[in-house]
């Protein structure tokens, strides 16, 4: 699948939201930006926005997609079918005890992805070394290969015990099942996840197995499509990999969105801070949520995640969802508290204000009311809604009648609920793991990304906002940005102790993972490696993560564990040198670094600043009444424009809101910085 990749051209990043897909090409005159309606299938508006960005010649994609996502959220994936060692087909339903609810009386959980009847036993088992306790029973295989056809199965998720240890049982029954069911699928955890912890591995190999077929048709018809352009789609990791290993992998896929947009966010600091470690916390407002990241200088990466109430044991780049977005309907619960979200109005009917049928006030019809929007400069134009301000403020009026608040302060009120969700989601990236957020710049993006921004700056001690020239499409341009990446993992399983004696066993599980890396990047390049490994105080049932020099020698490993105890006081607090250590995995990933896109620089301006403005108009940010605020077409905004708070900035795809006590300044890269 796919043409053979390059890096020559100058690629389209292509982003698919839930209600627009994002274009971005970097090109001699600037960035070329396109926002297209999302369609059902997703490649039609990819294929449909490509006319618009590309130019006289086929540019190279790279995609950011939702389809594994939807899969999972909407339960629409295959028809899958489990196979595991004898007395362990309910792994997958009984998961692990916690309990998200700690005082619900009747907790429920979301049903497995594969019910009990296509949950499969075969006789075969191995020991905790990977050693044969029980041979692997063919006849029965070959019985099995019967039933799943008859069961009309779409896809098949093959997890052995300790077969991370030795993955020759499930090897054979894939060879076995392929004979039977040649046009089915096939997931091997031995292959997709070598790593202990049976319920992740299953539930992870489950995911992947689940929306695999669909995953891969989409991504086969946009192939065919795009005809000779190169594909490169991105993960959860924040790097991007080719169309084949994403149809065959598609579980690393669950994050594709996000991952950009933090991806995209570093990027755009490196280049503004001139630095290759900015220390950066992230905000991606949409129309539904917000996600959240702290970047200490690099994309923060996690391997514990969860999508859908499923685990996800991929590494994934580390980012928190709340459900606060432009489209988060406001209400009055039970108690006669203003609430807001996580229900959305989505993009259909929307908010009120998008006069397509809403009438539960939304977030977006707060910022109306209070002026900070304006029916004429609109996300995507003008022309693409028939703005209905009217019906926003009835409904933002009868929200305030039942809390006894006129409709402004009411307006207010919707604001500082939503933005209490996203403080608390920003305190928990930092605060809460042991980072002051005072020591860091907020880049917002999204839609509704700058609206709220400064707000939550300043009710976190931060002093500076950092806003993308095209914020609004943010996630598309850092697909720009990926790195072609494909990370792997060997258990090891085994006292630092005895490896720092030694590593030979370090070394072997390098090798190997070093091999499978090779294999996936083999035709983007030689992959520069870096190690990981995770580690645990003997007894503990968590994980850290710590770098891994090369080569692999006993003084790198015995640094690996000292700089385990340092990132271990830093987490929690507390640290023991003299507790024995265990190394519980290697952790390998290639990459192929990707010329960076040239992104547009310039000089300072001699154009006066009044060029730019639009006007003044009302503007409330306090309920004792509004504030005469000049507004701004970003787009006549250049290098040196200097604006005083308050005021407001309308451009294409976002708009940016400087209160009073804030100034903004137009640098070289056309970002705007904010300050107190």
């Amino acid at each position: 699948m796919g043409t053979s990749p390059t890096f020559s051209k100058s690629p389209v990043g292509v982003d698919v939201g839930g209600t627009f897909t994002d274009f971005v090409r970097v090109t001699d005159e600037g960035l070329r930006v396109h926002k297209e309606p999302t369609s059902d299938p997703q490649h039609e508006a990819v294929v449909g926005g490509m006319e618009a960005v590309e130019g006289d010649t086929e540019a190279p994609v790279v995609h950011g997609t939702t389809a594994a996502t939807n899969a999972l959220l909407e339960r629409q994936g295959a028809r899958t079918a489990l196979v595991t060692t004898e007395g362990f087909s309910d792994v997958l339903a009984i998961g692990r005890q916690n309990r998200p609810d700690l005082y619900d009386l009747h907790p429920s959980r979301p049903a497995p992805l594969v019910p009990e009847e296509r949950r499969h036993e075969v006789l075969e088992r191995l020991s905790a070394a990977g050693e044969t306790l029980t041979p692997l029973d063919e006849a029965a295989v070959r019985r099995l290969g019967d039933t799943l056809a008859e069961q009309n199965v779409e896809s098949i998720a093959l997890v052995f015990l300790f077969s991370y240890l030795n993955s020759t049982h499930e090897e054979r029954v894939a060879q076995l099942l392929r004979e039977a069911l040649p046009d089915v699928p096939i997931t091997r955890s031995s292959a997709l996840l070598p790593e202990y912890r049976e319920y992740e591995r299953t539930a992870t190999t489950v995911v992947n197995a689940y929306v695999r077929p669909q995953v891969a048709r989409y991504l086969r018809r946009l192939d065919d499509e795009l005809g000779s352009r190169s594909v490169r789609v991105m993960q959860s990791n924040g790097g991007t990999i080719g169309l084949d290993t994403a149809a065959d992998e598609p579980a690393r896929l669950a994050l594709s969105g996000p991952a950009g947009g933090v991806v995209g966010a570093l990027g755009v600091a490196r280049r503004a801070f001139e630095t290759d470690t900015p220390r950066i916390m992230t905000l991606d407002m949409g129309g539904t949520s917000a996600d959240v990241a702290l970047c200490d200088g690099a994309v923060p990466r996690t391997t514990e995640h969860t999508i859908a109430d499923l685990p996800l044991r991929l590494p994934s780049t580390d980012i928190h969802t709340v459900g606060a977005g432009g489209g988060s309907i406001a209400h009055v619960d039970a108690g006669g508290s203003l609430r807001v979200g996580p229900e959305s109005a989505g993009a259909e009917p929307g908010p009120v204000c998008y006069g397509r049928g809403g009438t539960e006030p939304t977030v977006t019809d707060a910022h109306l009311v209070l002026g900070r929007l304006h029916p004429d400069h609109v996300l995507g134009g003008a022309d693409t809604l028939d703005m209905a301000p009217e019906a926003a403020r009835t409904a933002v009026t009868e929200l305030g009648t039942r809390i006894d608040r006129f409709p402004e302060e009411a307006a207010l009120g919707i604001l500082r609920v939503a933005n209490a969700t996203m403080e608390r989601a920003l305190r928990r990236v930092s605060i809460e793991r042991g980072h002051d957020p005072r020591d860091y710049t907020l880049v917002p993006f999204g839609g509704a990304g700058p609206l709220h921004a400064v707000a939550l700056a300043e009710a976190l001690g931060m002093e500076r906002v950092l806003i993308p020239p095209t914020p609004g499409v943010l996630s598309a341009l850092g697909l720009l940005m990926a790195d072609v990446v494909y990370d792997t993992a060997r258990a090891v399983l085994a006292r630092a102790e005895a490896l720092m004696d030694d590593p030979s066993p370090l070394m072997e599980a390098r090798e190997a993972a070093a091999h499978g890396v090779r294999s996936v990047l083999d035709d983007y390049g030689d992959p520069m490696l870096d190690l990981e490994l995770d580690l645990r105080y003997a007894g503990q049932s968590y994980e850290l993560s710590v770098p891994l020099e090369t080569p692999v020698t006993s003084d790198h490993v015995a640094d690996a564990v000292a700089d385990f105890h340092e990132r271990h006081r830093e987490r929690y607090g507390h640290a023991d040198p003299d507790e024995s250590v265990e190394i519980v995995a290697l952790r390998v990933r290639g990459r192929v670094a990707v010329p960076p896109p040239e992104l547009p620089q310039e000089p300072k301006t001699d154009q006066p600043l009044d060029a730019a403005r639009l006007g003044t108009r009302p503007v409330w940010f306090e309920p004792e009444g509004p504030t005469e605020t000049p507004a701004y077409a970003r787009t006549n905004l250049q290098h040196g424009h200097m604006i005083d708070g308050p005021a407001i900035l309308h451009q294409y795809d976002t708009t940016i809101v400087v209160p009073p006590g804030w100034h903004a300044h137009i640098d070289a890269r056309q970002n705007v910085r904010i300050e107190r």
